[in-house]
């Protein structure tokens, strides 16, 4: 497939509709001979956004494994990391977390040789193991919907790996060197179900394949100082300048290689310096071009949520995608996902309906109070479980006095007399009566999201439009 600029982005017209309603111009001094400009700027531009996933996925592995030994929500390389309570206000390794599940996850290099990852009987509880390439793809997923809950053992093998796999294991290979498995449990939050999950997450078992039946403990972390631990990763990436980005990007595809598919992609890219496998040489860019691809690359990303040529579907100010967990060469699709939703499952196993504004003109503020009703028998139609979580305009959790981060079957929600829920969204309580449905939010702009997991195929059924979500309303 042939990467064209619609492809990647809109014209000048919408990007200076963009510059015109957020207050801002794309860019300093002359905008136009950039947008519509020369070909190695678009080029440039293009390059961004293709590499936006794996260079993100990079700052992420870094910041998430740097540390001597597990601590929170970070931990080594190739050291399972077990969280062992709900994310809160102050978690900042990836945007839009969710507080619905136990986190399970964990980094690690499969370029050398293949890692080995023991999964215990997880009875019927719910959970997903998601493996995410470097390049963002979930190129498996074991879990309650494709493997079922009995104990099983896997191999995941790297791009060059061919060698033979031990009885008892199922192989799954891995496009990259890079992996993150970012496996989710669902908990209720309770003291005894927290228990109950902390016992299964210590049952399991991720080493080398060298390792596998010796005891094994795996090495401390080397803590680099130089790596930023406070910013936010996708900040860290956007302040990347164009030669520093490309130095970067070149780098991660010699050994996490860009899929076969994006051949023709590659061969424009040459044009500008950027080949698989070789260094980047930042003099082949205009230097003019350090500051602006950036800006520019990610604004395209972001205008990609209005303008999505089909990849989005909106409906009563949601917007959502059945596009996610694999792109193929949709690369700017991608990228969108990664910027506001690094981490995104399958459609199969997750679909995460966004609402940004109730209305095309109006921002969600905490100066104003919202509902969100579910008739009876109309709550999302899922076989795994679905949420309501609350964000900042950042994509991360707010603080507030109940701690409460989303509304859920798991909150315990009071259904009216007539099986409906009414859920209140504002900043202040409703009052104590129907506090049990209150979904606290900042005193300015936010953002909500509604989680379906493993959402029904059949109908009623988000994936096929024969459920609709309800809009939020102001009161």
């Amino acid at each position: 497939m042939t990467i064209t600029r619609r492809a990647f982005g809109l014209g000048t017209a919408s990007l200076l509709a963009l510059a015109a309603a957020t207050g801002r111009g794309l860019a300093e001094g002359p905008v136009l001979d950039f947008v519509e400009g020369t070909e190695e700027f678009g080029t440039a531009v293009d390059a961004y956004i293709y590499g936006y996933p794996l260079v993100t996925m990079e700052l992420t592995r870094r910041i998430i494994t740097n540390v001597a030994e597990p601590v929170g929500t970070r931990g080594p390389m190739g050291t399972i990391i077990k969280l062992r309570e709900y994310p809160d206000a102050s978690f900042r390794d990836i945007t839009a977390p969710n507080a619905d599940t136990l986190y399970t996850t964990a980094f690690f290099d499969v370029g050398d040789e293949p890692w080995v990852l023991d999964q215990p009987d997880m009875g019927d509880r719910y959970f997903l193991l998601p493996l995410l390439s470097g390049w963002t793809d979930v190129f498996e997923v074991p879990g309650s919907r494709t493997t079922g809950g009995a104990a099983k053992t896997f191999l995941i093998t790297g791009p060059g790996w061919s060698g033979s796999v031990p009885d008892g294991m199922v192989e799954l290979k891995s496009p990259t060197a890079m992996v993150w498995l970012l496996g989710r449990i669902y908990c209720t939050g309770t003291p005894e179900d927290y228990a109950a999950v902390h016992k299964l997450q210590d049952a399991f078992k991720l080493q080398p394949l060298s390792t596998w039946g010796k005891d094994y403990t795996p090495p401390a972390g080397k803590v680099d100082p130089s790596i930023d631990m406070k910013t936010p990763t996708r900040d860290q990436v956007n302040a990347l300048s164009t030669s520093e980005y490309f130095t970067l990007l070149a780098d991660l595809m010699k050994r996490n290689p860009p899929a076969a598919a994006d051949a023709p992609a590659l061969e424009r890219f040459a044009r500008i310096g950027l080949v698989p496998g070789k260094d980047f040489d930042a003099k082949v860019l205009d230097e003019r071009f350090d500051k602006r691809v950036p800006a520019l690359g990610y604004d395209r990303i972001m205008l990609h949520f209005i303008d999505s040529d089909g990849d989005m579907t909106r409906e009563n100010g949601w917007s959502f995608t059945i596009k996610a967990g694999t792109y193929g060469t949709n690369y700017i699709q991608r990228a969108l996902i990664t910027a506001i939703g690094l981490g995104a499952n399958r459609p199969q196993d997750a679909i995460y309906p966004t609402s940004l504004k109730p209305d095309l003109v109006q921002d969600y503020s905490g100066e104003h109070k919202y509902t969100m009703v579910f008739p009876k028998g109309q709550t999302p139609p899922v076989k795994g479980f679905w949420s309501l979580t609350m964000y900042d305009e950042q994509m991360f959790f707010v603080a507030n006095p109940i701690n409460r981060y989303s509304m859920s079957v798991r909150t315990n929600p009071t259904y009216g007399e007539d099986g409906s829920l009414t859920i209140y969204i504002q900043n202040e309580s409703p009052g104590a009566d129907k506090e049990a449905n209150w979904l606290p939010a900042p005193q300015g702009k936010f953002h909500l999201m509604l989680r379906m997991y493993w959402p029904d195929e059949s109908p009623p059924s988000i994936i096929d439009g024969s459920w609709k979500i309800p809009p939020v309303k102001k009161v």
